[in-house]
């Protein structure tokens, strides 16, 4: 196929552009405003939504605005802001739109700010789509449908989600600009917005973005030229490296995340272990999109929060059959139908995410959307389209699905182990039949519209029109969904969200707190620091800890009750229970029993504030306190999983290299350990053989820490800083605050060295006597990613001013040439 059969001129005409962005607009507002207003002003939805999303932009809102953006002690027990929250929010201009606002009203902007989305993604991909269609009204058509598509619906559960797909077409749009109008300049810039909007994405856009430049010259439809290629490679190096003053301190604080490390093996890399995900994958398009965490579809593919989602309203994927069923054989065509192999194989999908199969994501269905909806746009104005074939294949389809599952026989087990059998395999009749009919129904419109209308005055009108409303009633209908099956909506409403005044605790912003079985997050609200955290992309070294004393810790911070010498450990003080109903509790969460007894020992109840029952830890020690006993890693090694997060309260766990570094300090020598690295480990005799545990032992060694601990401990923008009164001899003190490379330490002035110290902490020596203790925290990598990013800066900088040059050159010499054949002509 020709270049010029390929592509139609963009027209200069920005009236299309802003009719796409306020209908997107308008429309985005029908579905959320009613949400907002029925909730007081904000939009909350459920899950992530609610106690991710808002609290973490409300806290990293109020950091920001406070100067302080370096180590964040407020999530988790410490991490990097950069590293942290580039993922979520820190690349992202819509989170940046609300710093200059008061931090109370930040949850308010939230639903304002995902209505501007919804009309921001559907202004890009009408600016990308617009270059292929005739008719500028399609290409406002394809941008409504890419902004409602299902993968939007369902990712408003990820607030964080819709950045990429607006940045996304105009990355394409650039793209197209460079090969085929040959501007420079714009595809740097576009690299440059997408890595920096969310850096996880950009590998998915980035390998996207390959196949579709590999595609595009392999069919022939763009001329592959070496000096091109060059420039486009410098054009993208240049815009990617720009971007290093997020992306390295990303990059740098992430490695080590376990959730990012396991590479595709086995068959698990050729066949999905779960049957129903290939279901799920087709059903996905056929049906309006479910909601995270709750599936109608396939219950058993485990693939809740997935983003399996890309349903088109009203076209569904009647345009996309109807295009592939082409006799001619375009690159959009090979390059869906690549795509599509590209989602049936395991370890091919996992390339848009670098080859991490930790846990199955469809994250990058948004760029298959895209081109589904490129495919329908183009099936619209091509007259060769046999569309009676193409309704026919989307209604077999979807009708086959929906009688394949809806009428299935399904074997249910009862209490007593008889066995019923059910009509349907789906997890909730009423939702699925409800899909079923939306679905059924946007067929049913898209052929009315096509019978009385097609190719006649006023079907575009028509069609948009009948997007819209099938886009409208969908989308009310699963966010409504979403929005009244949230179980903390009321919590957060009623006493969490803005509701730090209520809580009648002074020192509260001082220590640690336990949030356990509380609406997660809830810490975040008031901004306060606690052990609990519902955040993944955290500081490696909290991983490392959990995972060595036996603590399950992959997106959530939640030591369970049995853990309980881990809250003396982390210096935590208070804990909250809003779990407590008077009338009817629930003793299976909340933190009494029955007899009122509570589930960990040594807590006693402080008060109730705000609807939280507080309880405070008799066995408390305060951040900073020097051990009387040490141990190497292999000693701990030899505890069972059950002891350790009571054991490491009677010993600082140190490498063997860090007590030999300081055997005036841990009384190391080899001949002590002979047995242990000498061969014959079974013979050696460590203290942690000895250790006892129960409530009475915590107390006592508890007591013995307290009596160690800093007289004094505050966090700083930069770090933090405490006061030791030490009566004994020089000692390593310890700080349950997570070990990160960024940390320096003085003690009374001098640079010390910071020891990672029981599998994830720090710990400085310190001499006899009162000493200060300062710790200040500089991100790493930012200050070379600054250098890298200025340096690019200035390289781009100096490409667009050759390129002015050279223009203006250019220019000139035609000029000269003009001049030369209008003398030749007078002298003729």
């Amino acid at each position: 196929m020709s270049l010029t059969s390929n592509r139609i001129k963009p027209q200069k005409n920005g009236r299309f552009l802003l009719l796409t962005f306020l209908i997107a607009l308008g429309s985005a507002a029908i579905v959320f405003v009613p949400f907002i207003i029925y909730n007081g002003g904000v939009f909350y939805y459920y899950g992530d939504f609610n106690v991710q999303e808002i609290p973490f932009y409300q806290m990293i809102h109020s950091q920001v605005r406070d100067g302080d953006i370096g180590w964040n002690h407020l999530t988790d027990l410490g991490t990097d802001t950069l590293a942290s929250y580039s993922f979520y929010l820190m690349g992202s201009p819509f989170f940046w739109m609300t710093i200059p606002f008061p931090n109370e009203i930040v949850p308010n902007l939230i639903g304002p700010l995902l209505i501007l989305k919804f009309a921001c993604a559907a202004g890009a991909a009408y600016i990308y789509l617009q270059r292929y269609v005739n008719n500028k009204y399609i290409a406002v058509l394809g941008g409504l449908l890419y902004a409602f598509s299902g993968f939007s619906i369902y990712n408003v559960f990820f607030f964080h989600f819709h950045e990429p797909m607006i940045v996304f077409p105009l990355l394409l749009a650039a793209f197209d600009s460079f090969l085929y109008d040959k501007r420079r300049g714009l595809l740097a810039v576009a690299v440059f917005a997408a890595c920096i909007v969310n850096y996880y994405f950009f590998v998915g856009q980035a390998l996207f973005v390959l196949m579709y430049y590999l595609m595009l010259c392999f069919t022939k439809t763009y001329r592959f030229r070496i000096k091109e290629f060059l420039v486009l490679a410098f054009e993208v190096v240049v815009g990617f490296c720009a971007t290093a003053f997020l992306l390295l301190p990303s990059v740098l604080g992430l490695m080590g995340n376990p959730r990012l490390d396991e590479l595709p093996k086995n068959w698990d890399s050729l066949v999905y272990s779960k049957p129903q995900r290939y279901w799920l994958i087709v059903l996905s398009f056929l049906f309006p999109s479910d909601i995270p965490a709750i599936p109608v579809f396939t219950p058993e593919s485990n693939c809740k929060w997935a983003s399996v989602a890309g349903w088109l309203p009203l076209l569904g994927v009647t345009g996309a059959i109807g295009y592939l069923q082409l006799k001619k054989r375009d690159w959009l065509k090979k390059f869906i139908l690549l795509l599509i192999l590209f989602a049936m194989i395991p370890v091919l999908n996992s390339m848009f995410q670098l080859l991490n199969s930790s846990i199955f994501y469809a994250r990058w269905y948004y760029m298959l959307v895209l081109m589904f909806v490129l495919a329908s746009l183009r099936a619209i104005e091509d007259r060769e389209v046999d569309w009676p074939r193409a309704i026919s294949w989307s209604t077999g389809l979807t009708v086959g699905a929906t009688l394949f599952i809806g009428v299935m026989p399904k074997e249910v087990v009862n209490e007593d182990g008889t066995k019923d059998y059910s009509i349907g395999v789906q997890s909730s009749p009423e939702r699925f039949w409800l899909y079923a009919m939306m679905a059924m129904l946007s067929i049913t419109a898209f052929v009315l519209i096509y019978k009385k209308f097609w190719h006649r005055r006023g079907f575009y009108v028509l069609i948009i029109s009948g997007t819209l409303g099938v886009a409208l009633v969908s989308s009310l209908l699963i966010i409504g969904n979403g929005v009244f099956v949230s179980g903390t909506t009321d919590s957060i409403k009623s006493h969490i969200i803005n509701a730090r005044d209520k809580i009648d605790i002074d020192d509260l912003e001082e220590v640690r707190s336990d949030f356990y079985e509380d609406v997660d997050n809830t810490s975040m609200f008031w901004r306060v620091p606690s052990i609990n955290c519902f955040q993944s992309s955290v500081n490696t070294s909290i991983m490392q800890f959990y995972d060595k004393v036996g603590i399950t810790r992959d997106v959530a911070s939640r030591p369970n009750y049995s853990a309980y010498g881990l809250r003396t450990l982390l210096s935590c003080k208070y804990f909250f229970d809003d779990m407590y109903d008077s009338n009817n509790p629930d003793f299976d969460e909340c933190f009494t029993d029955k007899d009122g007894n509570t589930k960990m020992p040594g807590w006693k109840y402080l008060k109730t504030c705000n609807g939280f029952k507080i309880y405070e830890n008799e066995n408390y020690v305060p951040m900073g306190f020097a051990y009387d006993s040490y141990i190497t890693e292999e000693e701990f090694d030899r505890l069972r999983n059950t002891s350790r997060p009571e054991a490491i309260l009677n010993a600082m766990v140190l490498t063997r290299s860090q007590m030999k570094k300081y055997p005036e300090i841990t009384g190391y020598y080899d001949k002590q350990y002979y047995l242990l690295y000498g061969g014959n480990p079974s013979s050696f005799h460590s203290e942690v053989d000895d250790y006892a545990y129960g409530s009475k032992v915590l107390k006592d060694q508890s007591d013995k820490l307290r009596a160690r601990s800093c007289s004094s401990f505050k966090y700083t923008k930069t770090g933090f800083e405490a006061e030791f009164e030490n009566d004994g001899k020089e000692t390593l003190l310890f700080f349950s605050v997570p070990y990160s490379s960024g940390f320096s330490a003085t003690v009374n002035g001098e640079k010390v060295d910071i020891e990672k110290v029981n599998y994830g902490f720090m710990a400085v020596r310190v001499p006899s006597g009162d000493s200060k203790i300062v710790f200040t925290y500089e991100t790493p990598g930012f200050f070379w990613g600054c250098i890298i990013s200025i340096f690019s800066a200035a390289l781009f900088a100096g490409y667009l001013i050759l390129l002015k040059i050279l223009k203006i050159r250019k220019k000139k010499l035609r000029l000269q040439d003009f001049e030369l054949h209008s003398e030749l002509v007078t002298l003729e």
